[in-house]
């Protein structure tokens, strides 16, 4: 097995035992990784006044492939998200959430298997926004009345929800490509269409383009983001690959994630054309931060998604192997997963769970 270099942001709350406990799987499992430290999170504030220094954008930027732990954003800093901030500086316009089902995770079904495929980039995840009260505000609610474009408001808020051609393609295309290479068989665009017709109508104009280039390769269909929800409660297993704008892609992610156990199981991986950074999506816990309880298995699957990327499938795949057999054996899990299962056994600590996912491989 080649070695990497990877840098490792290993966050705050219980991010630093979630990322102890990944690196102690990968190195167990074979995985030659030299580690580059880097640091983020609101433990940074006081010295950098930043969660995230240009230190660590630029250890990013060296080796090109990053894993993070779950890092808290400061309440009223004026800083929107790390996570935000990192997709933007690297142009990551695509969030890959596969949901699979882990037997004695305490999922709702026990057969999904489908990936989220978000754009990362825009949408109203793209931070244009004119605070209640401002000039601007006011400005733009002139031009709009003016331009008999509707009525907004004199004392709201605006967030303005860009959506490109350029953006749309990319993340489309991205998600047939995956499809393709994943021997998967349908793609689903999802959107609010019928209401929000120059933007998402552009995206399912662009979708609808692209699929016509995978015609007879990968089967392609679309869904109106609320009829979406709805069916994926029903009957998840009709779903394969879904790729959505930013906002719905966000929130279906979560949704998905439930479906199989919750966010303490689910991986994540934010990808561009050069870098590509890993992620546990959950939060960063502060509430039981040092005290040996967190759940790693986001992180540890997260890197496994890192693995293959790296070309080290193999080594990946025995890692979920040993995860899948440590949840179906069931006396070594977490509280979150004692809690999701009704079960009444003690629940593990996180090195406990570590150590027997290490036995497992």
């Amino acid at each position: 097995m080649a070695q990497h270099t990877v840098t490792l942001i290993p966050g705050d709350g219980i991010g630093p035992e979630t990322s102890s406990a990944m690196q102690r799987v990968l190195e167990a499992a074979g995985a030659e990784i030299e580690w580059e430290i880097a640091e983020a999170g609101a433990h940074l504030m006081e010295e950098h006044g930043t969660p995230l220094p240009q230190s660590t954008l630029d250890a990013v930027k060296r080796n090109k492939v990053a894993i993070k732990g779950p890092v808290t954003t400061p309440v009223g800093s004026g800083f929107r998200s790390v996570n935000v901030a990192l997709r933007k500086a690297f142009d990551l316009y695509v969030n890959l959430r596969p949901n699979i089902s882990i037997e004695g995770a305490g999922g709702r079904y026990n057969d999904v298997d489908l990936v989220i495929v978000r754009e990362n980039t825009e949408d109203l995840y793209a931070g244009i926004e004119f605070e209640q009260g401002s000039s601007e505000a006011a400005e733009l609610i002139e031009f709009c009345a003016s331009h008999d474009a509707g009525t907004i408001r004199e004392d709201a808020g605006i967030s303005v929800k860009p959506i490109s051609i350029t953006g749309s393609r990319n993340i489309v295309k991205y998600a047939f490509e995956y499809a393709i290479a994943q021997g998967r068989k349908k793609v689903t665009a999802v959107h609010k269409a019928n209401i929000m017709k120059h933007s998402d109508g552009l995206f399912l104009r662009v979708a609808r383009e692209v699929a016509k280039e995978y015609e007879g390769r990968i089967e392609f269909e679309d869904k109106i983001v609320d009829a979406f929800c709805m069916n994926m409660v029903i009957d998840p297993s009709r779903f394969d690959v879904v790729v959505l704008p930013n906002l719905y892609g966000d929130i279906a992610s979560d949704l998905c994630a439930g479906l199989v156990g919750g966010l303490g199981i689910a991986p994540g991986a934010n990808i561009g054309k050069e870098y590509a950074i890993f992620e546990a999506v959950h939060g960063s816990a502060p509430d039981i931060a040092g005290q040996n309880k967190a759940n790693p298995t986001a992180e540890i699957l997260s890197a496994c998604m890192m693995l293959d990327y790296l070309g080290e499938q193999e080594c990946a795949e025995r890692i979920r192997s040993a995860v899948r057999a440590v949840y179906a054996e069931g006396e070594h899990l977490t509280g979150d997963i004692r809690w999701a299962t009704g079960s009444s056994k003690p629940a593990c600590s996180t090195t406990e769970f570590t150590d027997a996912l290490i036995a497992a491989l």
